[in-house]
């Protein structure tokens, strides 16, 4: 097969989210329905005009040693955490090199954030004006890097193909997926560590989201704030954690006999050209997106029976995406079952592609689309099936899955995943 065509699989997964540290309990209970939001309880939030999010449910202390954690970002500790699981479970047993079914020059690492550093660099400045120059911590420049998760997960696991870190804000994990696909497919690498992460729960973030108007203010009932698809929603909920995968050219997992989860089909990106926050309203840039995946892969439209949805829950964005899907898919959207997982997790904004690529792994092997919570008037503009209340099962066969994800500034992402 030309280094340039090759079949790109899945071979590892691992996150921790608001809903669960590692895999296994991140998808127990999002099949069942249950919400990571949550009120937050630390005295800066009192005076706040939104109060909740969804905390990671595992904090990264109890799993990192301090003198490591110390010296990470918390999005750099949630991005290896969930590289090291996914690592693991793709079976390999230690660093590039010293497992030797991987060659570290042939290993690369992409993992992204929308936002980066940012609570290092703003807890920081506050340790500068309150107790002094001598009291900033040298870690602070590689800590606040948006690179440093990818660095970090690089050096940890040994990639030497090269290290890279998107930034396109809530697109940017399922860039990198994106990335990394291309990566294996052109031949730059056999394997690559690839997602997102974020850690943006911070009164600054918090509040100036919330002045835009594009956070819920469901203060009194967090777990029924984010209601993507729903006539009553208005707004994101904001969430913290990591997804990542092991992608791997099929020749090489095969060579080291290793269990393949899915194929990883391939990935369209295009981009809006309309406004810095507001997605192009009758959903021209996501469709060109889906149209691009679509003509660049042998997918095909009747395989694809599920859609992991971007669906964070703002009154345009999530119209915008079904339009799309309409556009490209045509009458196809009538046997897609829809899912918002964001209901539940909250919006990870740079870390989304990463934890909403694993749902859509799992949603293919499982056979199952998880439910969207919260949702008890779907909006009419919204002419699709969208799985609520309860998970649902996928047809047999040979089925495909979609991962939507968009961000400010008008970045398009659609990633599809396809059983083997």
């Amino acid at each position: 097969m030309s280094p340039t065509n090759r079949t790109v699989v899945v071979t590892g997964i691992g996150a921790t989210t608001p809903l669960g540290g590692d895999v296994a309990s991140f998808w127990e209970a999002l099949v069942a329905g249950k919400s990571g939001v949550r009120l937050l309880e630390e005295e800066w939030a009192t005076d706040l005009p939104v109060r909740i999010a969804a905390r990671i449910a595992v904090e990264p202390g109890e799993i990192i040693p301090r003198p490591q954690a110390r010296k990470l970002d918390r999005s750099a500790q949630f991005a290896l955490i969930a590289a090291r699981e996914a690592w693991q479970d793709a079976g390999f047993t230690a660093r590039a090199g010293e497992d030797t079914s991987v060659n570290p020059d042939r290993l690369g690492t992409v993992i992204a954030s929308g936002i980066g550093g940012v609570t290092t660099l703003l807890d920081q400045y506050d340790v500068l004006r309150e107790k002094g120059v001598r009291r900033v911590s040298p870690h602070t420049v590689p800590m606040l890097m948006p690179n440093s998760p990818a660095a970090n997960v690089g050096i940890d696991l040994g990639a030497r193909a090269g290290v890279h870190t998107p930034v396109s804000a809530c697109a940017s994990g399922a860039e990198a997926i994106g990335y990394a696909i291309e990566m294996i497919r052109t031949g730059r690498a056999d394997v690559v560590i690839a997602g997102g992460t974020e850690a943006a729960i911070h009164p600054l973030p918090i509040v100036a989201f919330g002045n835009m108007m594009a956070m819920s203010k469901n203060n009194d009932d967090p777990s029924g704030a984010s209601r993507p698809f729903d006539t009553g929603r208005d707004g994101f909920v904001l969430g913290e954690g990591a997804g990542v995968v092991i992608l791997e050219s099929e020749e090489h997992a095969k060579a080291r006999g290793a269990r393949i989860y899915v194929e990883a089909v391939g990935q369209g990106i295009s981009a809006d050209s309309h406004h810095i926050t507001q997605p192009e309203p009758s959903g021209n840039g996501i469709a060109h997106a889906l149209q691009n995946l679509l003509d660049s892969t042998d997918l095909k439209p009747a395989e694809v029976v599920h859609v992991n949805a971007h669906a964070t829950s703002t009154p345009q964005g999530d119209v915008a995406e079904i339009k799309a899907l309409w556009k490209v898919l045509g009458d196809d959207v009538e046997h897609l079952a829809i899912s918002a997982t964001k209901s539940m997790t909250g919006h990870l904004l740079g870390g989304a592609g990463g934890i909403e690529t694993v749902a859509s792994i799992l949603a293919l092997v499982n056979r199952t689309a998880p439910p969207t919570i919260n949702l008890k008037d779907l909006d009419p503009e919204v002419n699709a099936d969208v799985v609520v209340g309860e998970a649902r099962q996928l047809p047999e066969g040979r089925i495909a899955a979609l991962n939507d994800s968009f961000g400010f500034g008008g970045h398009n992402v659609v990633l599809a995943f396809r059983t083997v």
